[in-house]
C-alpha cells in the first residue's frame, strides 16, 4: 500500500546530498502543480469559447498531449524520497533490523536498475524524434496544430534520471543501514504506521489552524 514516510537527516555527505537532491525535487514537483493548473486554465478558455464565441481553443488535445507527460513523470522523484509510491508492507512491515534493510536494499536495487533502463530506453525514444537540422528541432508533431513532441519526449528520461539518483542515494542509505545495523539511518524513508501518521497529519493540521488564528 501508499504511505507517508519521514526521512531522517544529519550532517553527513548522504544526508546533504540527500536534501540537496530534495531541493530539486520540490521545485520539479511545483512545476507539475503549476501543469495542472495549466490545464484547468486551457479548460476554461475552450470552454468560454465554444459557449460564447462558438470558437473552442485550438488544438486543445494537442497541449494536454504535451502538458500530461509533465504532470505524470516530474514528481515521481519526489514520491519515491517521501515513501508515496504503491507497494506492499504485509510482509516487510514485519522486518526489523537487518532483514529489514537487506529487504530495502534488494528492491530498491531492482527498481534502480530497472531506471537505468528505462533512462537508456526513454533517451532512444527521444533522440528519434529530436533533430537540429528540421523546423522546431522536430520529426514529429501533434495532429491538430503541429506542436513538437520532443520536448514532451524529453520529460521522460530527464525525470527517470532524478529518480535513478535518488534510488542511488536511497540504495548508499539502505547499505550502510545494514551495515551497521542502524535504527535511525538518514536519507531513506522510514515508513510510518498508520496511527504515527494520523498522529503527524494531526499536529499538522492544528499548526495550520493556530497560523491561520
Amino acid at each position: 500500500m501508499a504511505g507517508t514516510a519521514s526521512v531522517l537527516t544529519d550532517d553527513s555527505l548522504l544526508s546533504r546530498l540527500d536534501q540537496r537532491l530534495f531541493s530539486i525535487e520540490k521545485i520539479l514537483v511545483f512545476i507539475g502543480g503549476l501543469a495542472i493548473f495549466s490545464l484547468m486554465v486551457l479548460a476554461v478558455f475552450s470552454v468560454g469559447g465554444r459557449n460564447f464565441f462558438n470558437r473552442p481553443l485550438s488544438g486543445y488535445v494537442d497541449w494536454i498531449e504535451q502538458i500530461m507527460p509533465l504532470i505524470a513523470f516530474v514528481g515521481i522523484a519526489y514520491t519515491q524520497r517521501v515513501g508515496g509510491h504503491i507497494r506492499m508492507d504485509i510482509l516487510v512491515g514485519q522486518l526489523k533490523g537487518r532483514p529489514l534493510w537487506l529487504a530495502e536494499f534488494v528492491a530498491t536495487l531492482a527498481m534502480l536498475l530497472l531506471m537505468i533502463l528505462l533512462v537508456w530506453g526513454s533517451w532512444a525514444h527521444f533522440q528519434r524524434s529530436f533533430d537540429f537540422s528540421v523546423p522546431m528541432w522536430s520529426r514529429d508533431s501533434s495532429i491538430d496544430i503541429a506542436l513538437p513532441l520532443w520536448p514532451a519526449k524529453l520529460l521522460a528520461p530527464v525525470a527517470f534520471f532524478i529518480l535513478t539518483l535518488r534510488l542511488t542515494i536511497q540504495l548508499v542509505g539502505f547499505g550502510r543501514a545494514f551495515a551497521t545495523n542502524a535504527t535511525h539511518p538518514v536519507a531513506v524513508p522510514m515508513v510510518e504506521d498508520a496511527a504515527t501518521q494520523a498522529q503527524r497529519e494531526a499536529e499538522h493540521v492544528s499548526g495550520l489552524e493556530e497560523d491561520s488564528k
